[in-house]
């Protein structure tokens, strides 16, 4: 600041001694300090250091000129920016050839390419001409959800109405879906924690699978109306029949004490993996586990590539991977514990077991059992919104 403040009332020899004054007030670092903070370089903060160590040596009546000194290397090759676009942005700028296309943009590379286009800079200068151009690094951004389907709208409004009405009637409306997968064991877990300091908490280098003690499969339940979550914790594979017993668990734990007098459940889902509006075998499951809860289940998927606006996304998951970052699997127990100590300053409850239940993958649902199901496809796009009703067979034995 109090640079910015006086650089304009300074010519070269003030300045340099005001800044070498400030680095000794500093001390050790200061310089590099100083220099950072003015883009003054370090060997003229030296040179200034030196002259207020020894006054004598300082040239009173030698000022350099306005516009005197070595002219800065842009100044000298007015082409440069331009060659720094080029290979910046090649598909952009008409170099679709450009050897860069393909490869990481690192400063040093960037210098290399522009030395062979007779262009003699640092890879300091380059770093310095793309700041001043408002270049930065960046990382990728998850914005693209791909094609967007013509009724993706309309399908949210449809679920939105659908929430409206059936938290309206006190009636049950979850979200759910499967996290990713976790392996067990002293593995590097993303984020950070506090710690004293210098010593981190120490993982295998390598994450092999073949160095786990299992995988960890979270399947979650989010009430919505409630602010609650579930999860359990499968180590064996993401099925829907692992997906739907865990509805069930939620609902004798969790979903009947808070739902005494639910007649239906209104399920949000994403439309793929283990709860995909097309596997006929979630739907089978979803039959048994309405004949066993006595409950009309009602089903809507969120158009394809929109499952991030699955509310159990950003209200349970999230908050679930704020909870342990930084901190090993070390053991299912260690998972559980986690999870199931979640909170938020919004109320957030969150519980949490462990399935130890095999779930075979590759079963096949034939074209009878589904023509024997209770399912009523709505109107409005019925691969998407569809209500399956107890059997009465089924409950009266």
């Amino acid at each position: 600041m109090r640079n910015e403040l006086l650089s304009p009332f300074l010519d070269e020899k003030a300045k340099r001694l005001y800044c070498a004054t400030e680095s000794k007030v500093l001390g050790h670092g200061g310089i590099a300090i100083v220099s950072n903070a003015t883009g003054v370089a370090r060997a003229t903060i030296s040179t200034g250091l030196r002259e207020l160590k020894n006054p004598g040596s300082i040239d009173k009546s030698r000022i350099r000129k306005a516009g005197g000194g070595r002219k800065k290397a842009i100044n000298r090759m007015p082409e440069l920016k331009s060659e720094l676009g080029k290979l910046m942005e090649p598909a952009v700028r008409g170099e679709p050839d450009s050897p860069l296309l393909w490869t990481s943009k690192s400063l040093r590379k960037l210098s290399d390419e522009l030395k062979l286009r007779g262009f003699d800079v640092s890879y300091r200068l380059v770093g310095e001409i793309l700041n001043e151009e408002g270049f930065s690094l960046q990382a990728n951004r998850k914005t693209d959800e791909g094609k967007s389907h013509p009724d993706r709208n309309a399908q949210f409004e449809h679920i939105h109405q659908k929430v409206i009405k059936y938290q309206a009637q006190n009636q049950p409306v979850i979200s759910v879906d499967a996290k990713k997968k976790e392996l067990v064991g002293n593995f590097k877990n993303a984020g950070r924690e506090f710690r004293r300091k210098k010593e981190p908490e120490k993982v295998k280098v390598y994450d092999f699978p073949n160095d786990a003690d299992g995988k960890a499969i979270p399947y979650g339940i989010y009430d919505m109306t409630h602010n609650k979550g579930w999860v359990s914790i499968g180590i064996d594979h993401d099925t829907a029949e692992f997906a739907t017993e865990t509805i069930k668990r939620w609902w004798n734990k969790m979903g009947k004490p808070c739902y005494r007098e639910a007649k239906r459940l209104l399920i949000t889902a994403d439309g793929g993996g283990s709860n995909s509006s097309r596997s006929r075998l979630w739907k089978r499951e979803l039959q048994n586990l309405s004949n066993e809860l006595n409950l009309v289940i009602e089903v809507c998927h969120f158009p394809p590539a929109t499952s991030k606006w699955n509310k159990i996304e950003h209200r349970l998951f999230s908050q679930i991977a704020q909870n342990w970052r930084g901190k090993p699997l070390l053991s299912y127990e260690v998972i559980v514990n986690l999870i199931g100590s979640t909170k938020t300053s919004k109320g957030l409850e969150v519980l949490c077991d462990l399935n130890n239940g095999n779930y075979k993958t590759g079963i096949k649902v034939t074209e009878e059992e589904m023509k024997d199901l209770n399912l009523k496809q709505d109107e409005f796009h019925g691969e998407w919104n569809y209500k399956i009703s107890p059997k009465i067979d089924a409950k009266m034995t």
